[in-house]
C-alpha cells in the first residue's frame, strides 16, 4: 500500500501522496525505510510530528491536547483507551495536514462521535461503580481491554484522590473455535483483573462445562484460586449479576466477548442476546429500577 502510493495515477482532484505513520508502532522503522512519499508521523510522545499530551481518561471518555505543525488543539471524545488516542491522532493528521480541513471541524467531529456500539461501552444507570461492555474475544483484545479499564480506574481514583478500585472481568470462550485461546484468555484475566467470572459465550455443540474447565485451568496456572478470585457461572446473565453484586464503589465491571452481537448459540440454536441489554437488566435489578428484562438463555434457570 505504501510503496504503491508513490506510483498512483494522476487524479483530477490532485495527488496528495502522503504517508501517515504511527511513530509508536513496531512497524515504523521498516515502513519509513521503504516509503518514497512525504511522511508525517503521529504518536503518544513528542518524538512524532503530531502527538498527544495531557491525556486524561475518565468514565465518560477522554481528553488530550493534539500538538503538531502549527496546531495545538483540545480534543474531547466519548471513546476510551490510549489505542483510541492513537486512532484519533491518525484521523486528525490525515484530515488536517493531509486534506487541509478546518482543525476546529476535525475536533468537533471527534467530539460528536457517540462511540462504537459494544466497544468499551459505558452502561451508567447511577450505580457507584463503572459497568462496561466490550467485544474483546481474543487474548490480545482482552489484554488491551483490561489494560484500558485499569487505566480508567487509576485515572478516576487520581481525580477523586483515593485508592484505585478493583477490576472485575466477565467473559467466556466460544465453542467450535480456537481452543488455545480459552486458556490464554483466562491467563490474561488472572494476571490483569482482580476478580474473574468465567461464563458461556456461544458454546455451540461443545460441552459448556468442558470449555469452562479449560479456562479455569488457564486461570489457576497463573495463581488464581477458584472461589477466591475466579468463578465459573454457566449462565451469562447470572454471571453479570454476580459481578455487579461483587462491585464496590469505585470498582469497574467489564463484560467481554459479545459486544454489539445480538445472539448467542447453544447447540445449533441462536438465542436472542445482547450484553448491553443484559448489563442494563442486571443493573436495574440491583438498583431497584425499571429496566429491560434479562434475555433468556437455556442456562437462565441455573445459579
Amino acid at each position: 500500500l505504501f510503496t504503491g502510493l508513490a506510483e498512483t495515477l494522476p487524479k483530477p482532484s490532485g495527488n496528495i501522496r502522503l504517508s501517515v505513520l504511527n511513530r509508536d508502532d513496531s512497524s515504523f522503522q521498516y515502513l519509513q525505510s521503504v516509503i518514497n512519499t512525504p511522511v508525517l508521523t503521529y504518536g503518544l510522545s513528542s518524538d512524532a510530528a503530531f502527538y498527544a499530551e495531557n491525556v486524561v481518561q475518565h468514565p465518560e471518555g477522554l481528553s488530550f491536547r493534539l500538538v503538531g505543525e502549527g496546531v495545538s488543539l483540545e480534543v474531547k471524545s466519548r471513546l476510551y483507551g490510549l489505542f483510541n488516542v492513537s486512532n484519533m491522532l491518525a484521523a486528525g493528521v490525515v484530515a488536517i495536514a493531509g486534506l487541509g480541513l478546518d482543525p476546529m471541524a476535525v475536533v468537533a467531529g471527534i467530539a460528536n462521535l457517540p462511540g462504537v456500539p459494544g466497544r468499551m461501552e459505558n452502561i451508567a444507570l447511577g450505580q457507584p461503580f463503572v459497568a462496561m461492555v466490550d467485544f474483546a474475544h481474543t487474548p490480545n483484545a482482552l489484554k488491551v481491554a483490561l489494560i484500558t479499564a485499569r487505566e480508567m480506574l487509576f485515572a478516576l481514583a487520581n481525580s477523586e484522590n483515593r485508592q484505585a478500585g478493583r477490576l472485575i472481568a466477565v467473559f467466556g470462550s466460544a465453542g467450535l473455535r480456537d481452543k488455545e485461546k480459552r486458556r490464554m484468555m483466562a491467563e490474561v484475566s488472572a494476571e490483569l483483573a482482580d476478580l474473574t467470572i468465567l461464563t458461556a459465550e456461544d458454546p455451540r455443540t461443545e460441552s459448556l462445562d468442558g470449555i469452562l474447565k479449560e479456562m479455569l485451568d488457564g486461570a489457576t496456572s497463573k495463581g488464581a484460586v477458584e472461589g477466591e478470585n475466579v468463578w465459573r457461572v454457566r449462565d451469562r446473565g447470572n454471571a453479570i449479576r454476580e459481578a455487579l453484586k461483587m462491585a464496590l464503589p469505585g470498582d469497574l465491571v467489564i463484560a467481554c466477548g459479545k459486544g454489539h452481537e445480538q445472539s448467542m448459540c447453544f447447540g445449533v440454536t441462536e438465542y436472542l442476546w445482547d450484553d448491553r441489554t443484559a448489563m442494563r437488566a442486571a443493573l436495574s435489578e440491583l438498583l431497584g429500577l425499571d429496566g429491560p428484562k434479562m434475555p433468556y438463555l437455556p442456562t437462565s434457570d441455573e445459579g
